[in-house]
């Protein structure tokens, strides 16, 4: 089988000074390859605010984007993730209580810095010719807008193609008590597939 788990490791962003967590005042960087040219640096200070809104709005999933894109393009140049929180909270002008007004903006620099969508319908699609008969691809997602990425394509394989089957047609959500334990795991989507012989 071929296991998915499209979580990222807190103790990774947290500790990594590349900017993934408001909590700190670190360089926007938030690659997870050094490698590569893009940086949220480069998003946050050169995209035009169309393209930011469209990304917050769609990867952020975040209602408040036109606001946020233009408090970010106002106040550039933004050089910190301290400073790229700040600036988002002033936009939201709300209170806040569980989840951090700046979370959903920096997911959604993230997701662009790194082409997380389209790395995972291309790993999907690898994914599913390795499998033998009775294979299993299972994909573990943590926001609705990896889920729903999931659950077409397994969707589209299974109707259109015929080469796996779906072994749960309803997302696995974690218990109560496994939530209880480990808080981290509340917004956690399992999906499993089987490979058949076509």
């Amino acid at each position: 089988g071929i296991l998915f788990d499209l979580g990222l490791s807190s103790r990774q962003s947290e500790g990594g000074g590349r900017g993934f967590t408001f909590q700190g005042d670190e360089p926007l960087d938030m690659r997870f390859d050094p490698r590569q040219e893009l940086t949220a640096w480069d998003v946050v200070n050169s995209y035009p605010q169309e393209d930011l809104e469209r990304i917050i709005r769609i990867y952020g999933e975040d209602y408040r984007a036109r606001y946020i894109a233009r408090s970010i393009v106002a106040n550039r140049p933004i050089n910190t993730s301290l400073h790229l929180s700040q600036v988002v909270r002033r936009a939201t002008r709300r209170p806040w209580s569980r989840i951090h007004p700046a979370t959903r903006t920096f997911q959604a620099i993230r997701i662009e810095v790194n082409e997380e969508m389209e790395s995972l319908e291309l790993a999907l699609r690898q994914a599913v010719p390795l499998l033998g008969p009775g294979g299993r691809l299972t994909v573990i997602s943590y926001h609705s807008l990896e889920d729903r990425l999931v659950k077409g394509f397994l969707r589209r394989e299974s109707v259109e193609y015929g080469n796996i089957r779906l072994v749960n047609k309803k997302i696995i959500s974690p218990s109560l008590e496994e939530v209880r334990h480990n808080p981290r795991s509340r917004s956690a989507r399992l999906r499993v597939a089987e490979h058949v012989e076509g």
